[in-house]
């Protein structure tokens, strides 16, 4: 068999013992369900599709999003050779060897559709592999991954390709899918005339996260338990579609871009004071098997980030969450970090700490790392209090007030403020006795210390 592969043409044959959703794949752009604002009438990608100028092209969404339907939907509709690659399983040598028979088909005029399924998987030299055929035009790549691109795709290749975003289906197009399926005779499931309404359509939907591909495959199990269960004509009830779900499927992986935006979720409802949303977020991290001790790390660092000083308890209370996760484990330990989030999430906000410390990484960055004031300096030879360590220095509690009037900060910084406590919750407290310490400085400028009388 030969690199260059057919694609199945429309009408043909379909194989009964392929699954449901290879059977079902669309084969038209008509068939074709969801992505409208790619492919709808009019839209960029589809009047490109109809003029066969695609270019190279990387579809970019989550499982089950029709990546791979539409690939070789426009691998039918152009007139060009397919050869479809799993980024799993193929290596350079390949890679190389299809790549020239690409360039030696493209002098006798035949153009070649690349197709890579999961193309984040490839490293950067089987991705520098195809480059040069990219730029010279002896190949179309079309590339799909469940990843952002942005991030795991190298640059060059990623400048040759338009980036297309396929979004999850909704629950609507998932039933209308299965609908299809149900009454389709040729490729679906028709022949067997089952019946299931459309509240159990719409659950299997539900379950299954816009990805098409695990709807027909619930579908499928619960048509084979549902013929078993006996009945004229056999119906999937509601008890049918949960044995066939086992468990929710939800969209999620653990190393990849969802797993960054649920957290980033999870953080701003905490930041934005949503206890309802937090608690939500934090939910579909923990039952799609999030690591929990990798949750509480991230809880640990909205304590300091987005309360801070305002309730000093929060980072206490989200280190015992912290503590509960890793001593009673999962699932108990969830409840831990709920109320670590809750707590959060009704805690006042302050990011003064965050700002203040931010600037101060500025600071070290863009100026002068000068010395420590002699006067800062410990003294512990003779030779260290003959070159001026420690002279002139100020011990607090020998003031009144017990607050020197004293320059801590080097000279090129001595104006320089970088915490500023907000009015929310303790640091309201604070910043009173910040005024406090401003006005017992204040007086003492350019004066010795006053000495506290000591009790004899």
């Amino acid at each position: 068999m030969g690199l260059f592969q057919s694609i199945p043409e429309v009408g043909k044959a379909t194989d009964p013992t392929r699954p449901l959703a290879d059977r079902m794949r669309p084969r038209t752009l008509e068939e074709y369900a969801g992505q409208e604002h790619l492919i709808g009438p009019g839209k960029p990608l589809r009047t490109q599709i109809e003029r066969d100028d695609t270019g190279s092209l990387i579809f970019w969404g989550p499982p089950g999003t029709g990546k791979t339907t539409l690939a070789k939907i426009i691998a039918n509709m152009s007139k060009a050779e397919f050869i479809e690659f799993s980024a799993v399983l193929v290596g350079i040598k390949e890679i190389k060897q299809v790549m020239a028979d690409a360039e030696r088909a493209k002098q006798y005029g035949t153009r070649t559709i690349v197709f890579i399924d999961e193309i984040h998987r490839f490293n950067k030299a089987q991705q520098d592999a195809f480059l040069p055929h990219v730029e010279k035009g002896n190949i179309r790549l079309i590339g799909a991954t469940t990843e952002n691109p942005s991030f795991e795709i190298n640059g060059a290749l990623l400048s040759r390709c338009r980036v297309y975003v396929l979004n999850p289906l909704t629950e609507d197009q998932i039933v209308q899918l299965l609908e299809r399926a149900l009454t389709d005779e040729e490729r679906g499931l028709g022949r067997m005339k089952l019946r299931a309404s459309v509240e159990v359509l719409k659950k299997i939907a539900s379950y299954t996260s816009g990805d098409a591909r695990s709807a027909y495959n619930v579908l499928e199990v619960a048509a084979g338990l549902a013929q078993s269960a006996g009945g004229e004509p056999p119906e999937i009830t509601d008890d049918i579609v949960r044995d066939a779900l086992q468990k929710r499927t939800l969209l999620y992986d653990k190393a990849g871009e969802e797993h960054y935006n649920l957290i980033s979720a999870l953080h701003k409802s905490v930041r934005n004071s949503d206890p309802d949303a937090a608690l939500y977020w934090l939910g579909r991290m923990i039952e799609a098997g999030e690591d929990p001790l990798y949750i509480a790390r991230r809880v640990v660092r909205m304590a300091v980030e987005d309360i801070g000083l305002a309730d000093p308890n929060a980072l206490s209370l989200c280190m015992a969450a912290r503590d509960a996760v890793d001593f009673i484990g999962m699932p108990e330990g969830n409840l831990a970090l709920a109320q670590a989030v809750v707590y959060l999430s009704v805690a006042p906000k302050s990011n003064a700490l965050y700002t203040a410390y931010g600037d101060v990484q500025h600071d070290i960055e863009k100026t002068a790392a000068e010395p420590v004031p002699l006067h800062l300096r410990n003294a512990p030879t003779g030779l260290m209090k003959g070159l001026g360590y420690g002279r002139d220095y100020q011990y607090a509690h020998d003031v009144e007030g017990k607050v020197a009037n004293m320059q801590c900060l080097p000279d090129n910084l001595h104006n320089r403020v970088y915490y500023r406590p907000t009015n929310e919750g303790i640091e309201k407290r604070i910043r009173e006795r910040m005024e406090e310490i401003k006005k017992l400085r204040a007086p003492a400028r350019g004066t010795k210390p006053v000495p506290i009388k000591k009790e004899s």
